[in-house]
């Protein structure tokens, strides 16, 4: 999957494989104005004002409290780009704007909305390229960027976490999860309802728990699911602690001897038999992947890192003395994927008196 200009018959294919048609100005100002009408209408609660039924300009602008004209203007750009259709004088919601758009569990209007921080990040990319200096995204959000920060990401994890549950594997009996910079919660939420055993705790930093915990809270897990504030750097993970550790969207923020010596210290957290998931966005090896190239700048421009290769992770979990087993695909968000290892238990030898009985068990048959 990629983005950009997308032509709609043979002649504008050719045209576009040939190099004759100006992209820049599709990939530049058109698709600024894309994103800008979404998350404007998002905010304004047109997509919401379409739930029940069909509405003509007039009604919309009546129920959001806008002025009809400029409103037209953008209901136009959003029917000709499919997030809406017109029938006449009314205007309806297109599939995507209902599948993603309303106020559902599945909803990424929180996810959309949150992208205006992403659009100030990216006004420093210049001063990124010219540096090498990244914006330190953690350390500069004021309290109500970080709340819609949390929000945003959680609207994003509300696609993926049905399949996270089903797709992780947990040790038989497992008791004991960490949840590495897991802020909402939702994966240890929903892994946790699958497994009733299991309960799990969140390492975060103390100001996204603060924007977090209200969202946590409203899943109603109680004393199964829990906070403890902290950094993954400097934190005492403690000897074969957990069943399973789970890190999600973390190691882009850091180098790879960051990730090398994390690793180390999470493989002796676990107990033998644990397994520890990586999942975010990550990069397949010589694939031709736009969107995670994409990601890897936007990653390295706001943590100083970037994304890693499946490659890459299965590397680390392998020098920490963990196994890493094949990749997981998830497919939700685009891109993501999981890479686990296990920590297997030490080989004991057998002993002499378990050897004797052995063979008196065999000639006993």
């Amino acid at each position: 999957m990629k983005v950009g200009a997308t032509p709609e018959n043979l002649l504008e294919s050719i045209a576009l494989k040939v190099g004759y048609v100006p992209r820049p100005i599709l990939d530049t100002q058109a698709s600024m104005i894309f994103v800008r009408a979404i998350q404007v209408a998002v905010q304004l609660g047109v997509f919401d004002a379409l739930s029940s039924s069909p509405l003509t300009i007039d009604e919309i602008a009546a129920h959001c409290n806008l002025h009809p004209e400029p409103l037209r203007k953008l209901l136009n750009a959003l029917a000709y780009s499919g997030y809406l259709k017109k029938d006449k004088e009314c205007y309806r919601l297109g599939i995507v704007a209902r599948r993603w758009l309303l106020n559902t569990n599945h909803s990424l209007r929180n996810y959309v909305v949150g992208r205006s921080l992403a659009w100030d990040w990216l006004n420093q990319l210049e001063d990124f390229v010219r540096t090498g200096k990244a914006v330190q995204i953690h350390q500069e959000m004021s309290d109500q960027q970080w709340e819609q920060y949390q929000m945003g990401m959680r609207s994003l994890a509300s696609i993926s976490g049905a399949r996270v549950a089903r797709c992780t594997p947990v040790p038989p009996g497992a008791r004991k999860m960490l949840d590495i910079g897991g802020a909402h919660g939702f994966y240890s939420v929903m892994l946790c309802r699958r497994y009733p055993s299991l309960q799990a705790t969140i390492l975060e930093l103390p100001e996204a728990i603060e924007y977090a915990s209200p969202i946590l809270a409203e899943e109603g897990m109680g004393d199964r699911v829990v906070y403890k504030a902290g950094n993954a750097l400097t934190e005492d993970f403690g000897v074969e602690t957990y069943d399973l550790i789970l890190i999600s969207n973390v190691i882009h923020h850091f180098d790879a001897d960051t990730n090398r010596e994390l690793f180390h210290r999470l493989k002796r957290a676990l107990r033998p038999g644990g397994y520890l998931v990586v999942q975010g966005s990550i990069l397949p090896l010589n694939a031709n992947d736009q969107p995670g190239r994409l990601w890897d700048l936007f990653f390295a421009m706001t943590s100083d890192a970037g994304s890693w290769t499946y490659e890459d992770i299965a590397k680390w979990q392998r020098e920490a003395g963990l196994t890493p087993r094949k990749p997981i695909y998830l497919g939700m968000p685009p891109g993501s994927g999981q890479q686990v290892a296990v920590k297997l238990a030490p080989y004991k030898r057998p002993s002499l008196t378990w050897l004797f009985k052995q063979i008196h068990l065999f000639r006993s048959v």
